[in-house]
């Protein structure tokens, strides 16, 4: 039985990467790269119910997600065996975010369930800690539990805080689901791009901002290419149009909501579409004392 303890709405944002360099490979296989994460204020949120007798559930399907494979059940499980917890919880997602589209639902999903029941079971664990399980889900949660925009390096574990400039972001998911694992295997991928500093990013006249995936992508899913060349005839600067993560989802940024709400209303009819704000900080600060 669920107690009376509860945390209703606790968003999940998405991230779009503003650029992602592949600049090496390690003898392991894992892949050096560099990427500025942008939260925005698109998100999945989640309802947490405390439990007494330890069991975690979820208490809704969620299309093509078997509830022991869900990331949030794996994240809740994981705090509750290091810390000990005594307490279980009944999840709800609300799924906003698309599955494969590069935008990190599944991880922010994961990194919220774990700032949620660490505030509402009292683990009272630090940020580095729930960082270090956040990696044994996932590349991208330590981001997310970071819960700030950043210059991302390593394999995705190295983390530099970094202010962003206010903008808005179109998105359009061209409907096509890209395998990870098969963009970064492929023979094609770049490996080489030259690295950049954090410093440099404040000037884009210095460094051309790609996504080093987005080749690759783009010649196994033509969906994603068409998509991108559509958004090319509004970029204020060539190459704003572009793939986030591993793909499927392409994005451009605009100065204000009107622009970007006015283009989407061009968008053709095959797509789904989304304009989204670029966040300072991630929304679930308003809601727990951490």
């Amino acid at each position: 039985m669920s107690s009376e303890v509860v945390l209703l709405g606790c968003p999940a944002p998405a991230k779009l990467n503003l650029f992602l360099h592949i600049i090496g490979r390690r003898d392991d296989g894992y892949h050096l790269l560099q990427s500025v994460f942008q939260l925005i204020d698109r998100c999945d949120t989640l309802d947490f119910y405390v439990r007494n007798d330890r069991q975690i559930k979820r208490i809704n399907s969620v299309h093509g997600v078997p509830e022991n494979d869900d990331l949030c059940v794996r994240a809740a499980r994981l705090l509750q065996q290091y810390s000990n917890s005594q307490l279980g919880a009944d999840i709800q997602l609300h799924k906003v975010l698309p599955m494969g589209g590069g935008v990190g639902g599944g991880s922010s999903d994961a990194a919220t369930t774990l700032l949620a029941l660490n505030y509402l079971w009292g683990c009272h664990l630090q940020e580095a800690e729930l960082m270090h399980l956040g990696l044994q889900l996932g590349a991208d949660v330590p981001f997310f539990i970071g819960r700030t925009n950043a210059f991302v390096e390593g394999i995705g574990e190295q983390m530099t805080s970094l202010a962003t400039p206010e903008r808005w972001f179109l998105v359009i998911e061209p409907g096509v689901h890209v395998p990870t694992p098969t963009i970064f295997s492929a023979k094609e991928l770049t490996r080489n791009t030259k690295p950049v500093k954090i410093t440099d990013f404040s000037n884009a006249a210095k460094v051309e901002w790609k996504n080093d995936l987005q080749a690759v992508a783009c010649a196994l899913h033509t969906e994603i290419q068409q998509a991108i060349d559509w958004l090319r005839q509004f970029e204020l600067n060539i190459g704003d149009a572009k793939m986030t993560g591993s793909g499927s989802c392409v994005f451009c940024s605009f100065a204000d909501e009107e622009t970007a709400k006015s283009i989407q209303s061009k968008v053709p009819n095959r797509w789904k579409s989304w304009t989204a704000k670029a966040l300072s900080q991630h929304p679930i600060n308003s809601k727990i004392n951490l």
